[in-house]
């Protein structure tokens, strides 16, 4: 019994070995086409709560004395259906990551598919910490200051909601990047393409280049931008930490092989 099993994987090894390349683009066509099946599901399941979401987003900013207006007939309809499409995309994510790593799957030794699966979900919990963030600290902040401009003026913000919802959305997007600094890290030094001795030594120069980013993504005032260069200047300690240790653990690894 315990032979049978061995050739059926040993077999099965082989036909992942010696498919062949239209094989391969066979399998990929499958892949995407049940991914663009999901996304399109999602999307028309999101349209449902649209008008929720657009409500949910335009509150923010309500709170803080903005009013919306929509300069085009179909713009408040067109941002619905981005909205939509964009919580499909959030639904169908975690689809399309696993079906990147079952087709890449037979191709990644043990240690490489660990590390593939670690960055998949470590990726997606930064990216989410990220949104997070912006969502409760950073943007009441900058909308709050935005709106403070005018006052005392008689010029009142009328805001089109295209604008304020893309403004929204980009500033999810930064986020979400940002807080992916210590997964590219790791992954980075991981394949060898970075030393943590490099993140060390350039560290006043990579803090530099922090506060200038963070003045360009935030509004023109020196408390945004500490708001904003903080967090990832701890983003950035966080992945030296991290990827120390990690290169602690190699080297145990490697004189205990050594060793052996």
């Amino acid at each position: 019994m315990k032979e049978q099993k061995t050739k059926g994987k040993k077999k099965k090894k082989h036909q992942e070995q010696s498919m062949t390349l239209a094989g391969h683009l066979r399998e990929l066509r499958n892949r995407l086409v049940i991914c663009m099946i999901c996304l399109v599901v999602s999307s028309l399941a999101g349209l449902n709560y649209a008008p929720r979401l657009v409500e949910l987003l335009t509150d923010m900013g309500k709170v803080y004395g903005y009013s919306y207006v929509y300069i085009a007939p179909q713009e408040l309809l067109m941002q619905y259906f981005s909205i939509a499409l964009l919580a499909g995309v959030c639904i169908t994510f975690p689809v399309i990551l696993y079906h990147i790593w079952a087709f890449v799957q037979p191709g990644l030794q043990k240690n490489e598919n660990f590390l593939f699966l670690s960055a998949i979900f470590f990726g997606l919990l930064c990216f989410a910490a990220g949104i997070v963030f912006a969502y409760k600290i950073m943007l009441p902040f900058m909308l709050h200051f935005l709106i403070g401009i005018s006052a005392g003026s008689e010029i009142r913000a009328s805001i089109s909601v295209q604008n304020y919802i893309t403004f929204l959305m980009t500033i999810f997007m930064i986020f979400g990047i940002v807080f992916e600094l210590p997964v590219i890290s790791v992954l980075l030094t991981q394949l060898r393409l970075l030393k943590v001795e490099w993140m060390k030594k350039g560290r006043r120069v990579i803090i530099i280049i922090i506060f200038v980013v963070a003045a360009l993504i935030t509004p023109p005032d020196i408390v945004s931008q500490i708001m904003v260069a903080i967090p990832m200047v701890g983003l950035y300690e966080l992945s030296i930490i991290i990827c120390s240790i990690l290169m602690k653990f190699r080297k145990k690894e490697t004189e205990t092989d050594t060793d052996v």
